[in-house]
């Protein structure tokens, strides 16, 4: 069962549109950056992402959101805690985010 992970990104104010444009395209690049840690092969089954363009107006100050698919928990765990593209990409974004929001769920399980 595929599981599916989002992030929404919030920045400082001070950030530069070109800082922005770079962690975006960073965030993106992971879906080929992250190996698994037994096969060396790629493991995020798919990844998207954008800036926000809603009219509901329930945005909250998040301006940029992304979606990962992984094929089951043991991988969005791996990658959240110990893939080292993914941490390395976590400390560089903690200099330019003000504030993150990540939810994960299984598809389809309520």
């Amino acid at each position: 069962m595929t599981l599916v992970h989002i992030v929404l990104f919030e920045f400082k104010p001070t950030t530069h549109k070109d800082e922005i444009d770079d962690l975006c395209k960073h965030m993106l690049s992971l879906s080929t950056l992250c190996l698994h840690p037994e096969s060396k092969k790629p493991y995020i089954l798919a990844s998207s992402g954008g800036r926000d363009n809603s009219p509901e107006g329930h945005q909250g100050g998040f301006s940029h959101g992304f979606v990962s698919h992984f094929a089951n928990s043991a991988d969005r765990d791996y990658y959240v805690k110990e893939d080292p593209a993914h941490l390395q990409f976590v400390e560089k974004a903690g200099r330019i985010l003000q504030n993150i929001r990540v939810v994960g769920y299984d598809m389809g399980v309520f």
